[in-house]
Order: structure tokens, then sequence, then C-alpha cells
């Protein structure tokens, strides 16, 4: 790792959780599900008819509507967040060198309703009928590269595609393109669109998605005896990391440093983790051997935590593995039980639940936790917020294919 410090200034969210920080932190400290019925399409004929959805989202609030109507969904909700996040740290990358700022937002899927819809056409009228706009909106580094159009933000500019772990890697990486001295300021984050007809087809035949219909609120249950699996989400989530140096002088507030960052694989199953979360584990050994910090520092972990049979029980013999007696002294708790599971941007948005946790002082709960797998054997911070100060914390993403991420983010005045 280069010496620079790295830190976070800003935040913006469009989310299931609510479209801005404080509605965002209200509805996560108080244990709100951000779950309710599917509205996206039809989904009568589906197993699995819930969703985490965005809701009172106006595009043309953030951008003009000529972008808002050529724009995929995944690219408005980015955009938009990076307004609010570029906001809140008082940034505008226009104002500074172009090679200054960077991006780096991440998506699992990109377009995926772009693809949908282009390819119905295609069936129904012929391949003369698809929109110019189909190539543009349906790759996944599209949100990356209207940002910096937008935005002007001329430094790095590239898409992560890592499946659910996909922009937990994007802030990892993000942070090292400032370590090394290629950007002062990083765009940092992930977007998605993904609740679909296809997609959630596919994620029904695996038998990956919850089908508790009459209880939605309920349906995500990390850690829970009987949970049945995760919940779609959607949204974008952005965090602004500056050079602590470069923070410092423009007089922006560090809401909290990027400290560390592993990442590893699994080489173990394309769905599945590895049993004993060999691979989780090493990637937390490497943010905390980069962050320079003990195990016994961390006072928090803001696990990945799906509410998947399997995924849950692998991550807590990780952590086990890699605290140790610490293990049954640490917070975990999992956001998705509240957001759902936000595919390419869920890393980014627990990164940022992270963030305000600490700075905040408060960590939020794992809800839906009534009957505790046995398996599951750690302090999962059950059903109410927890009043804490946390120095260090790690943020947990793992995804298809065995990738795993994971991010050591320490409070800004702890340094």
């Amino acid at each position: 790792m280069g010496s620079e410090r790295v830190v976070v200034t800003g935040l913006g969210f469009v989310t299931p959780m609510g479209n801005d920080i404080e509605t965002v932190w209200s509805n996560l400290v108080a244990g709100r599900s951000g779950v309710g019925p599917l509205t996206r399409f039809d989904a009568s004929a589906y197993p699995t008819r819930i969703a985490a959805e965005v809701r009172d989202f106006t595009a043309e609030e953030y951008m003009d509507r000529k972008t808002a109507r050529h724009a995929s969904r995944y690219c408005r909700y980015a955009l938009a967040a990076t307004r609010q996040a570029l906001d809140h740290a008082a940034l505008d990358p226009s104002g500074l060198d172009p090679d200054a700022v960077g991006v780096l937002l991440s998506s699992a899927v990109g377009g995926m309703e772009e693809i949908e819809r282009g390819q119905t056409t295609l069936l129904a009228r012929g391949p003369r009928w698809i929109s110019p706009f189909t190539t543009p909106m349906m790759i996944a580094d599209m949100a990356a590269g209207m940002i910096a159009i937008h935005f002007r933000a001329g430094g790095p500019n590239f898409a992560v595609v890592s499946a659910c772990a996909s922009s937990a890697h994007g802030i990892g990486e993000a942070a090292e393109i400032i370590r090394r001295g290629q950007a002062a300021a990083m765009i940092a984050g992930g977007a998605e669109a993904a609740i679909t007809p296809l997609t959630m087809a596919a994620f029904c035949q695996i038998q990956a998605v919850s089908q508790r219909n009459d209880d939605p609120t309920g349906a995500c249950q990390p850690f829970n005896l009987g949970r049945d699996g995760f919940v779609m989400g959607e949204g974008a989530v952005v965090l602004i990391l500056e050079a602590a140096e470069h923070a410092a002088m423009r007089g922006a507030r560090a809401l909290a440093e990027i400290v560390g960052y592993g990442a590893t694989a699994d080489m173990h199953h394309f769905t599945a983790p590895e049993p004993e979360g060999r691979g989780a584990a090493r990637s937390m050994q490497q943010a905390l051997a980069r962050s320079g910090l003990a195990p016994s520092d961390v006072g928090y972990i803001n696990a990945h935590g799906t509410s998947t049979k399997l995924g849950d029980i692998a991550e807590t013999k990780a952590i086990r593995t890699v605290f140790g007696a610490h293990a049954g002294r640490l917070a975990v708790s999992s956001t998705k039980s509240m957001s759902g599971h936000m595919l390419g941007a869920a890393g980014a948005f627990e990164a940022a639940a992270t963030v305000l946790a600490l700075d905040r002082g408060v960590l939020p709960p794992t809800i839906n936790l009534d009957d505790r797998d046995p398996e599951c054997d750690l302090d999962y911070v059950p059903n109410q917020a927890r009043p804490v100060r946390v120095d260090l914390a790690l943020s947990n993403s793992f995804g298809f294919g065995g990738h795993n991420a994971c991010l050591a983010i320490r409070r800004a005045d702890a340094a």
C-alpha cells in the first residue's frame, strides 16, 4: 500500500431505505425494512413476489429530462447518488485538474432492464426496431462514464464486476488509486436495477430468494434458523474518497478513513460459498494486515449476511477463524435484513452504513432475528440498534463465483 491516507468525505443514497442520508440513517437505526410487494412487473406467476424497491425517486430532480430519458435506470440512480455525495462533500470536480478526480462505479448486472426490453422488441418486430440507445444503456461501465461526463471527472474511470462484491471491490480499488497518487479523489460506489422478470426468474430457479410473500418486512432473516433466502434490492450508493491531505487542504470533514482492503477467491463453486469460509477469512485477514491493526482492534463487522442457509454459516465460521476468542466480543450485523440485497450496489450501501455507524456511534441492528441458528453463534445486534463507540470496523462483501472483498474502516478521529 502507498503512504497516502484515504478518507470518506461524502455519501449519496438512492435505496429502498430512502433517497437521502438522514432518511436512510433514521430507518437503519429504527430497524425499518425497505421490503414490500414487488411492483416493477406482474409477478403473480413467480414463487417470489416481494422485493426491496426504490420508491419516491424522480430522476429530473438530479438531471435534465433528456438525460433521464436516455439513461438506463441503474445509471439514473448512479447519477443521483453521485450528485448527493458531491454536494455532501462540497466537492466540484469541474473546478479541479481533469486528472484529479476519477470514478469507479460498479454494477453486477448493468442495464438488465434494457437488455430484456431489447430482446422483446427484437423477437416481436425485428432488428431494425432496436433502439440505438440499447448499447450504451445496457453495459455495466456506462454509469461510470456518465458520471465522468456530467460532473467533469477525468481521472481513472471504470467499473468492477464481481457479482455481489462489485462495489466493495470498487471502493477498495478506488482507495488504492488514491494511495498510489493517481488521483486526489475518487467517486466510488455501486448501482443496480435488476428487479426485472428475467433476473427474478433466474434467482427463483436457484432458490436463492425468500418466498415469504405474506410477510415482506419479515422476509429477510440473516442468521435466523428459519431463513429461506435473500430479498432482491436495487438502488445506488456513492462514496467520495479523498486523499486525507487533499480533504484537509480544502477544509472538508472526514467521516471515516479506509485503512485496509482485502480481495480473495474461494476457488470452490460458482454459487455456493466455501463451507468453512476460508476465502472470506483470508479477505478479512488481508484487510487487517494492510491496515496495520490487530483483530482485537475491531469492534464491529457489517456482515455480508444475505439470509441464505449456507452463506450465513460460512461467514460466521470465517469470522471465528480470523478473530478467535475475540469473535465473541464483536458486534456483527446485517443491514441486508432491512435493505434487501442490492447485488452490485450492496457493498457500497454496507460500507456507507458502516461509515455512518462509526461517525454517529450507533450500530444498526439485524432485524427479524428471533430464533438464531445454532450454527450462527455470534452477537448479531438482534432487532435493536446499539449505541456503541467503535474505532475500527470491517465491511464484508462476497459474490457468486467465489469473489470476496473486505474493507477496514476506521472512525475519523481514531487515528
